[in-house]
């Protein structure tokens, strides 16, 4: 029995849904596969939540959905694997934080936090950074500094503010923390080697150059005022004192390296 050529087709951005509202895949003309559904075999693939390793309702993708595909299999992600590892309490044996802690305690320098801002679930998610503050709250640090990249790429692009909002909220019920910087992920998360965005990134990090405030909310409003939005905002610098500096130690709380490269190798 001879078999018939099978071809995956990848569609970036596109899906398939019975939802009508906001269903621009739907809503549109679509003659070429029309025709192909109609006159072809075909079948389709869930590309997200647990059918490709990430947690329920979750979104997929690009990285998530090659992963999967490459390996022809349910690629259980860093999301979920590591969250899991925060709920039943290995996360907080992990050597390589337990390390970075305590080299701030015996050294007396500081901690720094840094990565994406957002509840999007790409590249970070809060609850991984909330965890590594309950960390250092245990440990007895006191300096602890949070550097805030805004998203508004996987998320609204005015929705940094209240994650930032959030975060402060956290730091005072765990009574430790303060956000340090804050800036967009267009400046702090290049992987393209635009190194003058990383310059920019870097400067405020390292010697407290950019936008100086010490509100993040009030940077953050005043950013959306002027018509930038969160991916874009402008290095702000909001506590010289949580600038980086010699003997500190540095967790980058990204899950998804490819975006964390470049300002790691500055």
């Amino acid at each position: 029995m001879n078999k018939a050529p099978t071809t995956l087709i990848i569609m970036d951005g596109f899906g398939l849904s019975n939802d009508t509202v906001g269903n621009a895949v739907r809503a549109a003309n679509t003659p070429v596969l029309d025709g192909l559904f109609s006159e072809y075999a075909h079948t389709t693939l869930k590309a997200s939540g647990l059918d490709v390793g990430l947690p329920d309702g979750q979104m997929g993708n690009s990285e998530v959905g090659h992963t999967n595909i490459g390996g022809g299999r349910i690629v259980f992600q860093d999301l979920p694997r590591i969250t899991r590892s925060i709920e039943d309490g290995t996360f907080f044996e992990n050597p390589a934080y337990n390390k970075a802690m305590d080299d701030c305690l015996a050294k007396g320098s500081a901690l720094h936090l840094y990565g994406l801002h957002s509840d999007g679930g790409v590249h970070s998610t809060l609850d991984h950074l909330y965890a590594l503050l309950k960390m250092a709250h245990i440990k007895g640090l006191k300096r602890v500094y949070i550097h805030a990249f805004l998203d508004g790429r996987d998320t609204p692009p005015t929705s940094g503010r209240d994650f930032v909002a959030k975060t402060m909220e956290k730091c005072k019920e765990l009574g430790v923390g303060k956000i340090a910087t804050v800036m967009g992920r267009y400046y702090a998360m290049d992987r393209d080697k635009r190194w003058d965005r990383l310059e920019n990134a870097y400067d405020a990090l390292v010697y407290g150059e950019g936008v100086q405030d010490p509100d993040p909310i009030h940077a953050i409003e005043e950013s959306y005022k002027n018509g930038v939005t969160d991916e874009f905002v402008e290095p702000i610098v909001c506590d010289k004192d949580g600038m980086i500096s010699d003997n500190d130690s540095v967790i980058f709380f990204n899950y998804r390296p490819d975006r964390a490269r470049e300002i790691t190798r500055a």
